[in-house]
């Protein structure tokens, strides 16, 4: 993964999808949630730390000698205010993801948001050196309306401990039956195992069957997925499908976070996206 200080300039933004479980409520221009609030196509990939009026700000990193971190920051607005109004995506209204440059250690973090705008959330890794702390989340605009978009910014931490790398799992895995092209309608396919090759059961986290975190190995770029429907039962396996909008094609490296017997895992998954051959 390319260190955040030289990520080329105007590089092409991957979109996360903004689309959530079939149920969701999608529509041409964003989709709805909850109370009718009408929400934008994720814009920003995480290599930037200011997008569409919104800034990640005053972030800082405290650890105490037992190792364990907290991360602090701010969401701004345009007027360089704290946002503080905002709608919740996954039954959250922040989500914070944590890698490492090598994309080795990840990290998917849910702070808490104080009256002041100000966001704070542990954290451990074993390692220390560059990281990127990216943030997702949905602010209600003056309209009422939700902003969804993604933010991050490089940060240089000290090792944690405990923590682990995402080097694999021995009771369930992942493996990709169907890779997605990039452009809007790109499609991903996900088949879950348990240890033996048979199908599992999967619970919902996050109010998900699975939350797909990914980043270009080379740019840093993240997509964020989550399935379209419920997994579907096969002989060999449980399939997962993904709608995808990836404008960069390329490796990546994906973290596919799915709920096993009331247990989460983590799952790194390796993927090459092809650039579409249909026509713009």
């Amino acid at each position: 993964m390319t260190p955040p200080a030289r990520l080329a300039a105007g590089a092409v933004l991957v979109l996360a999808t903004a689309g959530c479980s079939a149920d969701s409520g999608q529509v041409a221009a964003g989709h709805s949630h909850a109370g009718g609030v009408m929400v934008s196509m994720a814009v920003g990939d995480g290599t930037t730390s200011s997008e569409v009026g919104y800034s990640l700000d005053g972030l800082q990193v405290r650890q105490d000698p037992a190792g364990t971190g907290e991360v602090r920051f701010r969401i701004d607005d345009s007027q360089g205010e704290p946002v503080t109004d905002y709608v919740e995506e996954l039954t959250k209204e922040l989500h914070l993801y944590l890698v490492n440059d090598e994309l080795t250690v990840f990290r998917h973090l849910h702070p808490t948001r104080d009256d002041s705008g100000t966001w704070t959330a542990p954290f451990d890794v074993p390692d220390a050196g560059g990281y990127r702390v990216v943030t997702e989340f949905v602010a209600r605009d003056e309209g009422g309306n939700g902003d969804h978009v993604v933010l991050g910014r490089p940060l240089a931490l000290p090792p944690g401990d405990p923590g682990d790398t995402v080097a694999g799992d021995q009771l369930v895995s992942v493996t990709v039956t169907q890779a997605p092209t990039t452009g809007p309608n790109g499609l991903l396919r996900l088949r879950v195992r348990d240890a033996a090759g048979d199908p599992v059961t999967l619970g919902t986290y996050l109010g998900a069957y699975s939350h797909v975190t990914g980043f270009h190995t080379g740019t840093g770029a993240m997509v964020h997925l989550h399935p379209l429907s419920a997994p579907e039962i096969t002989e060999d396996g449980s399939e997962l499908t993904f709608h995808s909008d990836i404008a960069e094609p390329g490796d990546y490296r994906l973290f596919a976070q799915v709920r096993v017997d009331g247990f989460l895992h983590t799952i790194p998954v390796e993927l090459t996206v092809a650039p579409s051959t249909s026509p713009s």
